[in-house]
């Protein structure tokens, strides 16, 4: 009985060392990021800044008017989708350190985004 407890704990810390890294490592983006959008088109307006929380690589909105949702790979990239009301935009990019940038597109718009940790 002694050697199944021994084999079970062994087996539980193999488990959880990998996980216990993998949360480690996309933390490392956690806190609240300052998200300036820009259009290279008129009609799709000047741009916005949007302030988005990251928490355990996962991501949401600090503002009520508009939700944030997506995910921060250990290595910085990220995929975030953004929307208020009827209007949705699907950015892609990498985040490093405390700045990040990347694309961004819409139903009709496209545009270019950078981000600042606050």
């Amino acid at each position: 009985m002694h050697g199944f407890r021994r084999g079970l704990f062994a087996t539980l810390v193999a488990i959880a060392c990998p996980l216990t890294q993998a949360s480690a490592a996309t933390s490392s983006f956690d806190g609240t990021w300052n998200v300036r959008i820009s259009s290279s088109s008129e009609t799709c307006g000047n741009g916005a800044t949007v302030a988005i929380g990251i928490n355990n690589g996962q991501i949401a909105s600090s503002s009520s008017a508009v939700t944030a949702s997506g995910r921060v790979a250990e290595a910085g990239s990220i995929n975030v989708t953004l929307s208020t009301g009827i209007k949705r935009a699907v950015g892609f990019g990498r985040l490093s350190g405390t700045s990040g940038s990347g694309t961004w597109r819409g139903a009709l718009c496209t545009g270019t985004w950078t981000a600042e940790r606050m």
